[in-house]
């Protein structure tokens, strides 16, 4: 357990990108300090709180792990890596390096250090095409894409290192939204995707089938139930699912954003889809709720007014 009502040193890894960011935002306002890894291929430097000390590089090379060898961190979450299963089909090798092999360098480095508290920022994508049903941790994992490959591996590495003292604990995100996340990509982030297009296009193209279903949570209560890991001995060595536990359709999203928005444009939808796309996931969250005490604060129809508002400001 890592107490966060005293002042701690944490390294945040990918502070540039989206949950990073916030995350590391949140651990500089509770008064810790925060160093960060991000080699800014998704992410930007503005994004990077005030405060944190930021090193430009990539998790999975050597020379930049080797830049931390002095520094006594208290805890490292690893939330750095390549974020989308559509984007692994390009460069699996690459996919590969960001999101598993990075966690191993890190892995080792915490280790060596004597920081063995390590959190994970793992994903939905590891359980693959599943029922339509509320999925548990306990269900098996057969990802469809190298993103997600990459993800379980990682998980496995950390269960490996667990005899020689590494206190880990793994986060399978679902959907996770909001403001700050990068509206330019238009191949990761399904609510970022839909937003950018209905805000400055004609037509809103959808990958995939409207009858595809997804898991979408607040990325407030992503960095809640991250500090009440850092806070609970009991999550040491678990991994949990990190969502709301409802299920959302993609034609419900986009009626719920249009309504918000008062934006109405036509759909236009390409059957196809993307590689590795799951028709559809939700998650159970008894164990978070059971050992974390976590509920999600916000609805989706909540969480869907802050985004927007924060999008049509910013434009």
């Amino acid at each position: 357990m890592v107490r966060t009502d005293s002042m701690a040193n944490y390294l945040v890894t990918g502070a540039a990108g989206f949950i990073g960011s916030a995350i590391a935002r949140r651990l500089i306002g509770l008064g810790h300090s925060v160093w960060t890894i991000d080699n800014l291929t998704t992410g930007y430097v503005d994004n990077i709180p005030d405060g944190a000390v930021f090193l430009q590089g990539s998790c999975q090379d050597v020379s930049c792990i080797e830049q931390l060898e002095d520094i006594k961190f208290d805890a490292i979450l690893h939330f750095a890596g390549q974020s989308s299963g559509e984007v692994s089909f390009d460069d699996p090798v690459y996919d590969l390096r960001t999101n598993a092999e990075s966690t191993l360098r890190l892995i080792k480095y915490g280790l060596h250090s004597k920081c063995t508290r390590f959190i994970y920022a793992s994903s939905m994508s590891v359980y693959g095409a599943v029922k339509d049903q509320a999925i548990a941790e306990t269900h098996a994992t057969a990802p469809l894409s190298f993103y997600g490959v990459g993800k379980l591996a990682s998980e496995n590495y950390m269960r490996i290192y667990a005899p020689k003292g590494l206190e880990f604990t793994a986060l399978r995100f679902f959907n996770v939204y909001g403001p700050g996340q990068n509206m330019q990509n238009l191949r990761q982030g399904m609510v970022s995707i839909f937003l950018e297009q209905l805000l400055k296009q004609d037509i809103v193209i959808v990958k995939g089938p409207l009858n595809r279903f997804r898991d979408f949570i607040f990325i407030d209560d992503c960095v809640d139930v991250t500090i009440k890991t850092l806070e609970s001995p009991k999550s040491i060595g678990s991994v949990y699912n990190i969502g709301t536990g409802v299920r959302t359709s993609v034609g419900q999203l986009l009626e719920e954003m249009m309504s918000i928005s008062g934006l109405r444009k036509e759909i236009e939808v390409d059957i196809k889809g993307t590689p590795g796309d799951q028709k559809g996931i939700y998650a159970d969250i008894s164990l978070a709720t059971k050992h974390l005490g976590f509920t999600h604060r916000y609805s989706l129809h909540d969480g869907l007014k802050r985004m927007i508002d924060w999008a049509i400001h910013r434009q």
